[in-house]
């Protein structure tokens, strides 16, 4: 019988998420928004397993899917409530693309890229950040953080030039944010830290009609994402379509948008946690549909060793879960008491990150393992867990290059080495 043969939501298995029993964030009117947005992912549930094969194919969320996600609400999560949004904290919020992810790594990444674009744009003028919402809070932001283009100054804006990977979710949005090194007489502009340090960057968007949008994205996992590369020349964009980032001011006076960088690490490490959650569905799934492998003496269900890895995998996840959580409601504790632009938060969200990728893609990979000769068939949807979050592991906010960051952190401080539970 194949891994596939049960949807994964068919009879859901609830999964302890690490969140204490009064986790103050469980009794507000995001989360009543919250259970309606389950409920209606819920009910997409069995169309997103059913066309994991036509996203990958696809290598996008095709359009009618993304229709149906807009009309639930999936993408005004972060959308302000001054705009129509719901502006949901972040605990709140990160639920949402753990489930979507568990369902579909895809879609689940490409949900999360589609909010985070809200807490950019917020770093807008109040007038540019007006015009992209005049139809709504709708509107689906993506592009790419990487700076891969330069910017002179020229009456009327700023001349760009440039080439920009990993923009997900590009197709189906109606602007595109790039990043872009400010030039003068085609040299670098100086950043903050004068000469000697490195070049100013600053932010931008543009309506995506405006790009051209280049197919590259034939990838090993996230197929489904479409993030490809966009590119600009010779473009004017107007100075007011300009931003500062991570020091910008933000137009929005919510707690959500005073530090957007320090939010981001943390909305991969709710997708590459909500993929991890769904590895081992399926893995259940499969053992429970009686299946028993090549030479076993017991069905996979029956067996003790198969029962003691099962076992070891869940308590993984279990503690990817718990962390998730914990800086969840750290990040939100302080962004309520308005101290949140401190810089040790963000070396401990990239830590988290981190942390949370590679713990996540050690279930992916024992899950994998774990179900033997099936798995190896594009049918199984544990071959495409395991693909995704390896995909999900390379990127930079994920690198385990960013454990240097906490380990200097821990060296300044003055605090005995060890973990201080008041950083969390």
């Amino acid at each position: 019988m194949s891994a596939t043969s049960t949807p994964i939501f068919a009879t859901p298995r609830p999964v302890d998420d690490g969140a204490p029993a009064g986790n103050p964030w469980n009794a507000t009117p995001a989360a009543d928004a919250c259970k309606r947005l389950l409920a209606g992912i819920q009910d997409c549930a069995p169309e997103i397993v059913a066309r994991a094969a036509e996203i990958e194919a696809g290598r996008r969320i095709p359009p009618d899917l993304i229709e149906t996600l807009k009309a639930i609400g999936i993408f005004r999560l972060f959308a302000p409530e001054s705009r129509g949004g719901l502006e949901f904290d972040v605990p709140t919020a990160l639920k949402v693309f753990r489930a979507l992810a568990r369902i579909d790594g895809s879609v689940g990444w490409t949900v999360m890229i589609g909010n985070g674009g809200h807490l950019l744009t917020s770093l807008l003028p109040t007038e540019t950040y007006d015009h992209v919402y005049r139809n709504g809070p709708d509107m689906i932001v993506a592009g790419s953080v990487v700076p891969a283009g330069t910017a002179e100054a020229t009456p009327g804006g700023f001349r760009v030039t440039g080439r920009w990977p990993f923009a997900s979710g590009c197709l189906h949005s109606g602007w595109l944010v790039g990043f872009c090194v400010i030039t003068e007489d085609g040299k670098p502009v100086a950043g903050p830290a004068g000469a000697a340090g490195p070049p100013r960057i600053r932010g931008f968007f543009l309506p995506t009609r405006a790009w051209q949008i280049e197919h590259t994205w034939h990838a090993a996992g996230l197929k489904g994402t479409g993030s490809h590369h966009i590119a600009l020349r010779e473009a004017l964009v107007p100075a007011p379509n300009f931003f500062d980032f991570p020091d910008g001011a933000p137009c929005l006076p919510g707690a959500l948008y005073q530090a957007p960088h320090q939010l981001l690490p943390l909305l991969h490490g709710s997708v590459t946690v909500g993929m991890a959650e769904g590895a081992l569905d399926d893995l259940v799934a499969l053992a429970n549909s009686g299946r028993q492998q090549l030479r076993a003496a017991v069905p996979m269900r029956d067996s003790e060793m198969f029962q003691g890895e099962l076992g070891r995998v869940a308590a993984d996840l279990k503690a990817a879960q718990a962390l998730l959580q914990v800086q969840a409601d750290s990040h939100w504790r302080y962004a309520m008491a308005g101290t949140r632009n401190e810089e040790a938060k963000v070396t401990q969200h990239t830590q988290t990150a981190a942390w949370l990728a590679a713990t996540s893609v050690r279930v992916a990979d024992a899950c994998f393992a774990l179900g033997g000769g099936v798995a190896l068939y594009e049918s199984s949807p544990l071959q495409r867990r395991m693909r995704d979050l390896h995909a999900a592991a390379q990127h930079a906010a994920a690198q385990q290059r960013n454990y240097a960051g906490a380990g200097r952190l821990l060296l300044d401080s003055a605090a005995p080495a060890g973990l201080s539970l008041s950083n969390t």
